[in-house]
């Protein structure tokens, strides 16, 4: 029999708690045998949740916490004094060993923090960035860093850049993935000092395809599959690509509703939008992991919803049986020594 893959899963986190988180949850399991969820929160409020569905009773086992750490509280003090909380739980099943990967909705501030305070880094990585695949017009690229560190230094971006293709490469199937850095134009002399001084460092690389900068209209086209920023300039770039892509979305639909020949138009045309816009939409690419930590942590967005909870789950068993963190020791950490 296959080795099951374990993932703790906060089921108080985000807004939409704990229906959605359920939800997903079960719809993950539903979908693939190899699962095993552990919902850590309130019993009561997700017996309930799971009551109204049909599912492996084996494949989901809930574990109390009596507690939740809200978005506004302080993250470091929240992690330290909520000791029963879900998130921290959840954190201490993997880094117990009883989980292998852990997957959150809720305090972003929280789920980064205690990363790395339970779970802990991996020896020799400097700092955890947090990635996740945005969709392009070829495919998917992974962006990182676009929330965990904002003030990265060059030997950070490096890592970020060795990690990315690691992932792009196991997890998604691209050989060899085109790197880039982000930056305000194409030639070698542009950027700010962090750029400046991390290009040549990429340049000079052998363990990555680096392909030189990237500006952000670029991004959408495919150009690279592993984009690597600090974390200020790719949360930016994460929120303005949410941003756009809703509101074309809105644009389209209402454009489609102006006039009766507009609406037998998009009559004709839905089935083949709705697989356009389908892979546009962020929920399809599930949550953003954290990567060089000791287990799997994956942070989804606050708003998530079953789709994207079930997605962060489903990625959680290929980042296992690709041994991601130990390809990051052994191509990351290794290659540096």
């Amino acid at each position: 029999m296959d080795e099951m893959t374990r993932v703790a899963v906060d089921a108080m986190g985000g807004d939409n708690a704990p229906a959605e988180i359920v939800k997903g949850a079960v719809e993950a399991v539903n979908d693939n045998s190899k699962i095993k969820v552990y919902l850590t929160g309130r019993e009561k409020e997700i017996e309930r949740e799971l009551g109204q569905y049909t599912y492996n009773k084996d494949q989901i086992e809930i574990v109390n916490a009596t507690e939740v750490i809200e978005t506004a509280e302080p993250p470091v003090m929240a992690i330290r004094k909520k000791k029963d909380s879900s998130i921290v739980v959840a954190l201490n099943l993997v880094k117990n060993g009883k989980c292998d990967a852990f997957v959150s909705a809720g305090s972003s501030g929280a789920v980064l923090v205690g990363g790395q305070l339970i779970v802990g880094r991996i020896k020799g990585i400097e700092r955890p960035p947090l990635a996740p695949l945005i969709p392009t017009e070829t495919g998917c690229a992974l962006l990182i860093d676009c929330g965990a560190n904002v003030d990265a230094r060059p030997s950070h971006l490096v890592q970020f850049a060795k990690m990315g293709s690691v992932y792009m490469e196991s997890v998604v199937g691209i050989a060899n993935p085109r790197v880039a850095i982000v930056n305000i134009g194409a030639e070698e002399e542009k950027g700010n000092a962090l750029v400046k001084e991390t290009f040549p460092m990429l340049k000079n690389c052998p363990e990555i395809n680096f392909i030189g900068s990237i500006e952000a209209r670029d991004i959408p086209t495919g150009y690279a599959d592993v984009i690597v920023c600090e974390a200020f300039a790719g949360n930016i770039i994460l929120k303005l690509y949410e941003g756009v892509g809703a509101t074309l979305i809105k644009k389209v639909k209402a454009g489609m509703m102006t006039s009766l020949r507009s609406k037998i138009g998009a009559l004709l045309v839905k089935p083949a939008l709705k697989q356009t816009l389908k892979g546009f939409s962020l929920d399809e690419y599930g949550g953003a992991p954290l990567l060089g930590l000791n287990g799997l942590v994956v942070k989804t967005h606050g708003s998530s919803r079953a789709v994207e909870i079930k997605n962060s789950i489903l990625q959680c068993v290929t980042f296992k049986e690709q041994k991601i963190n130990q390809k990051i020791k052994d191509k990351v950490i290794l290659k540096d020594e």
